[in-house]
């Protein structure tokens, strides 16, 4: 990290020759969700902005693994959702953290992950009620999708013992068991437009259960926040419905050089356009005061950045 740092600060001033011996790993989630999409973008970003750099996207379980790649150092930015970064920081065994990750460093508040709990048509199921009796996917073990899923359930008087069957499967296979008619449901935390509930909606009827107002009240989670999935975000879904939302973070740890942190922050908001164009999820990632409100410190790269935009004095 010492010669990434002297290299870094070389090619902020002028380009450089890329070195073999400097790496950027960007820790996402499955490839069929958002974050694998976005970190591809990001690697194009860095690799152009940041050229003294090796520059790769590894596919991960997401949130709680990412976060913690982090805290081991084995990634310089990560993926996460709000919730489980503020677990994270509080050393929550429950939700996959051993101890308090205290290396861990925001760079920005991206965009919302969506709760987007989907079901068959032919399930029949309408509501958060109806999932009772029902096989229903909830994202791999100790995901952020799966924490997600303990806390609305939670939140909504059921539990996992409710359901016929509680598939621990990413979304791309929850999606191919609801085509091959041996799931009913799936709840899938993602920003809008996810493809593999964009695939599924192209191929059969399906519903996209609400969670009402009072249920995202009861989670007791400021993470929580009331969203709606807007009218014809998937095939046949003609009316928007409400649902829970949860915001995105962009993080890194306290080991990588300020000088990285610095580029990699100011080339992401410089080209949105291609993030944009990777996922329609990052037309939400504005640079506002949401972009340095996190439960963990800000990483000093970011804030210089930050600081140079007015965000911060």
């Amino acid at each position: 990290m010492k010669r990434f740092a002297a290299a870094l600060g070389a090619c902020l001033a002028v380009a450089a020759p890329a070195h073999a011996d400097e790496f950027i790993t960007v820790l996402t989630g499955g490839t069929s969700g958002v974050y694998y999409p976005l970190g591809v973008a990001l690697n194009g970003i860095y690799s152009k902005a940041i050229p003294s750099a090796k520059v790769t996207v590894q596919a991960t379980k997401a949130s709680v693994e990412n976060l913690n790649l982090l805290q081991a150092g084995r990634g310089e930015i990560a993926f996460t959702l709000g919730d489980s970064l503020s677990d994270a920081w509080k050393g929550n065994e429950e939700a996959g953290f051993k101890s308090k990750l205290g290396k861990l460093r925001n760079v920005a508040g991206i965009y919302p992950n969506y709760i987007q709990i989907v079901a068959t048509k032919e399930s029949g199921i309408k509501t958060l009620a109806d999932l009772k009796g029902k096989s229903v996917s909830v994202g791999a073990p100790k995901s952020g999708t799966e924490l997600n899923a303990r806390a609305i359930f939670g939140a909504a008087g059921l539990s996992y013992k409710d359901f016929a069957k509680t598939e621990y499967l990413p979304f791309a296979e929850s999606v191919d068991l609801m085509k091959n008619r041996q799931l009913d449901a799936t709840l899938i935390s993602a920003g809008l437009g996810v493809a593999a509930v964009k695939d599924l909606s192209t191929s059969q009827d399906i519903t996209v259960v609400a969670v009402p107002v009072d249920i995202v009240q009861k989670v007791g989670d400021p993470a929580y926040v009331a969203e709606t999935v807007p009218a014809n975000t998937y095939t046949g879904q003609t009316e928007a419905v409400p649902t829970a939302a949860v915001r995105n973070f962009l993080v890194t740890h306290s080991g990588v050089p300020d000088a990285a942190v610095y580029a990699m922050t100011k080339a992401m908001y410089e080209n949105l356009d291609q993030l944009t164009a990777a996922h329609v999820a990052a037309k939400q990632i504005k640079l506002d005061a949401d972009a340095v409100a996190s439960p963990v410190p800000l990483h000093p790269g970011a804030e210089k950045f930050y600081k140079e935009k007015g965000l911060l004095k």
